[in-house]
């Protein structure tokens, strides 16, 4: 059985029936990076939570694409015709 606990927080997380070839590997891995289970288990845990959902990107992008009200394509071809505007009056001086 693994505990986690937070120390900001008063919350345990304990999670059952880790098989425990499962758990030796984890604890290798926690000493090969000189931490405790524990806290390398939280590191595992705060990674997965900071990293957002596809769900999360996919809503996220969604939301852009109704704020936008100029497309991609629109800003591409306003850059190019800036362009253009300052290559022909360089051309003519």
């Amino acid at each position: 059985m693994i505990y986690i606990y937070y120390a900001c927080m008063s919350s345990l997380l304990q999670i059952r029936n880790v098989p425990e070839e499962d758990r030796r590997v984890l604890k290798a891995r926690a000493a090969e990076r000189g931490e405790s289970l524990n806290s390398y288990l939280l590191a595992l845990i705060n990674r997965e939570v900071s990293r957002p959902t596809v769900g999360e990107v996919l809503a996220r992008a969604a939301l852009r694409t109704e704020r936008a009200d100029v497309s991609a394509s629109d800003i591409i071809a306003a850059g190019r015709a800036e362009r253009d505007e300052q290559l022909r009056s360089r051309s003519a001086r």
